[in-house]
């Protein structure tokens, strides 16, 4: 008996995006509006930072007093402005002798923005304020620290040179012609090289370790000769001559005295 083939169902397209849309229809809404949300909200803040930071740099290009530039950090705290706002701030009150308060400054930028790309220089104004302190022992330290947490910024080389006179005045000149050996190996070609070649001929040369006598060489006067050199073989130093003392005249009462006979041997 002959069997029946029953065709097979030719799909629709049209047919099969219908009944896809109509079964995720709310997935897919959902997932475009939060998209687009995302990106409103991205361009808002971008237009936001944007804006902040125009009016930033604008109050800090017309700041001249330090508290106009207070005004700017206050605020401005995490604009682009802000960082030389603290740094020209600090050197004012650097001006007036504020050390201290220069300091906190400088610090404060330093707590509020790590990453800023003048932290290094706030820094390097910390160790040059702490030196004006007569705070050497710390200033060396703030130093030492830029140039080992900074290695790639303008402010390395530099923070290595300022810690030449400081060990200088401290009565440590071969650590500090070891900073200015490093500097002209690490950074040859930078202007603190230039710098550090003239500083290392300024250093005191280390005395030379004293040379013993060569052999058969007496030795200097009210000086014993080294230990271990001793006399050549075979030879024997010769003994010291020794003083007699000149015999006395003879007195009037052994004048005509017939002399002793010599006794025998």
């Amino acid at each position: 008996m002959p069997t029946v083939s029953t065709p097979t169902p030719t799909p629709d397209p049209i047919l099969d995006t219908q009944i896809f849309w109509e079964r995720y229809q709310t997935p897919i809404i959902a997932t475009v509006a939060v998209v687009l949300l995302g990106i409103l909200i991205f361009g808002g803040y971008t237009l936001y930072q944007t804006q902040r930071e125009d009016s930033a740099a604008q109050l800090l290009a017309s700041a001249r007093t330090a508290d106009q530039y207070q005004e700017v950090v206050s605020r401005y705290p995490r604009a682009r402005a802000a960082g030389s706002a603290s740094l020209l701030l600090a050197a004012e009150q650097r001006k007036l002798q504020k050390f201290t308060e220069a300091n906190a400054t400088l610090q404060a930028f330093i707590d509020r923005d790590s990453k800023h790309h003048l932290v290094s220089t706030a820094k390097m104004s910390l160790a040059a304020n702490l030196d004006a302190m007569a705070r050497s022992d710390e200033a060396l330290e703030t130093y030492r620290r830029v140039a080992a947490e900074h290695p790639r910024s303008y402010n390395a080389p530099l923070a290595m040179l300022a810690q030449v006179p400081l060990l200088k005045a401290q009565g440590r000149p071969e650590e500090a012609r070891r900073v200015c050996e490093t500097i002209l190996t690490q950074y040859r070609d930078s202007y603190a090289a230039m710098e550090a070649s003239r500083l290392l001929k300024s250093l005191p040369v280390a005395a030379a370790a004293a040379t013993p006598a060569p052999a058969g060489q007496a030795a200097p006067a009210g000086q014993a000769a080294p230990a271990g050199q001793a006399a050549s073989a075979g030879q024997v130093p010769p003994a010291p001559a020794t003083e007699t003392a000149p015999a006395s005249p003879p007195s009037d009462a052994a004048e005509g005295a017939p002399a002793a006979a010599e006794p025998t041997p």
